[in-house]
């Protein structure tokens, strides 16, 4: 199968990107033939390394370069002979479905923010994948018929973008508790300091540690400043590899007010941290329900607090919930999440009508 992934670039620290790298990477592992046209980033050598070709699409969103882009992309799937193409975000699907539409060819969707308004324009797919059950309901409602949706779970063990992964430790003195991702109000991180100063009061010992960067950065920074607990709070900056430090830590924490299915929860599992998670959008789903992890509710820093102050009072609540990380954990592999994929796009080139030639091994 010749497979064209579009998004809008190919850059570090954006969940979307590491979900359709990952996808790219191990599609082309099984034999297919996979390209990526995005406006570039850092992951354009690791593709090629795994033998998918990168294509220049300017995803601007400007009037000009989107008409340039339009009549690039349509050569691009001529030329390049597609059988599916697969966009990852909204700019990307609105430049795919003229030409998929001409071309005959099918155009899969996948809605990775599902909290986006401009997300309903994922509907434009043939199929649309929905990264979690919850993002499949909220785009039910919004009019994507359930016939197009297909649901298939975030996962990334295994990914080839861990190939080279250095399994070393960050050591965190304990009771510590790990913060990975934007520093974004999505993310909830006010809730987590609040909840944090009345965890420090009772376990003094306590340290939190705030791995990520984003525009809110120092508005966080100047929140914490004020809390009792400042002294207790490391900020760490953005990190090339968060892994080394989930597993350096106790317990890893995930405040978010919205998340469609969030990757570092994947993560986090594998490195085997204690888990205690917001219960919104698909952050249940990827921790089964509450099996694989502490789910509290969102917005709500004093149950955060109890639900982490339980854990650093009690090294066996740790080990227990550490354990528990594990549970049904193969079910986040990139493997399945190729073939449940694999799936909708066979699916959707019969509705079309197309053939497509078979899968060869690979022999690299």
């Amino acid at each position: 199968m010749r497979i064209l992934h579009l998004l809008n670039h190919t850059e570090q620290s954006n969940g979307h990107v590491h979900a359709a790298v990952d996808l790219a990477c191990e599609q082309s592992r099984l034999g297919h033939a996979v390209a990526v046209a995005s406006g570039g980033g850092d992951f354009d050598k690791l593709l090629a390394h795994h033998g998918v070709e990168t294509f220049a699409i300017d995803h601007r969103r400007q009037m000009i370069p989107l008409l340039k882009s339009s009549w690039a992309l349509r050569r691009l799937v001529r030329t390049w002979r597609a059988d599916i193409v697969h966009a990852h975000m909204m700019t990307s699907a609105v430049l795919a479905w003229p030409t998929c539409r001409l071309a005959g060819v099918p155009l899969i969707t996948t809605v990775h923010n599902a909290f986006e308004k401009s997300a309903v324009l994922m509907g434009l797919g043939t199929r649309v994948i929905a990264v979690s059950a919850a993002v499949g309901a909220s785009m039910r409602q919004r009019g994507i018929p359930a016939a197009r949706l297909r649901i298939i779970l975030n996962g990334t063990i295994g990914a080839a973008r861990f190939a080279q992964r250095d399994l070393a430790t960050v050591a965190l003195a304990s009771p510590s508790i790990l913060f990975v991702g934007g520093l974004h109000p999505r993310k909830g991180l006010t809730d987590l300091f609040t909840a944090f100063d009345l965890v420090h009061r009772r376990h003094p010992a306590a340290r939190l540690h705030i791995v990520g960067d984003g525009p809110f950065a120092d508005s966080y920074r100047a929140n914490v400043a004020e809390l009792p607990c400042r002294e207790a709070v490391r900020f760490e900056g953005s990190q090339r590899d968060p892994f080394s430090w989930m597993r350096g830590a106790d317990i890893f924490v995930l405040p978010s007010h919205a998340d469609p299915a969030p990757l570092v929860l994947s993560e986090a599992r594998e490195a085997g941290c204690a888990v205690v998670a917001t219960e919104v959008d698909g952050i249940p789903e990827l921790l089964e329900a509450g099996k694989a992890g502490i789910l509290v509710p969102a917005r709500d820093p004093e149950a955060l607090a109890a639900a982490l102050s339980g854990l650093v009072a009690d090294t066996r609540a740790i080990k227990h919930w550490r354990e528990q990380s594990q549970n049904r954990i193969d079910h986040l592999k990139i493997t399945r999440v190729v073939r449940e994929t694999l799936d909708v796009y066979d699916g959707a080139i019969k509705q079309c009508g197309r053939k497509v030639a078979p899968v060869l091994p690979h022999l690299g």
